[in-house]
């Protein structure tokens, strides 16, 4: 996300597009949900997302669960 892009006093679920290294906002918003656990995450506390599967997670243990998710349908 860049300084163009922040949330000035958007409410509910953003919609975002997950890039390598930054997340382009489609939809502002306050957070968004993590893929796996469903846990509203604040955006500026966003750290952990998939570009391939376009999906955002609360933290590292979430993202690693659903990369052995993903990895095990291959």
């Amino acid at each position: 996300m860049n300084r163009f892009e922040r949330n000035f006093g958007f409410k509910g679920e953003a919609k975002l597009r997950y890039l390598d290294g930054e997340v382009q906002v489609v939809t502002p918003g306050e957070f968004v949900r993590c893929a796996v656990t469903g846990t509203a995450i604040p955006l500026d506390e966003l750290r952990y997302w998939s570009v391939a599967l376009q999906e955002p997670y609360v933290d590292a243990a979430a993202s690693l669960k659903r990369v052995r998710e993903t990895s095990e349908k291959t």
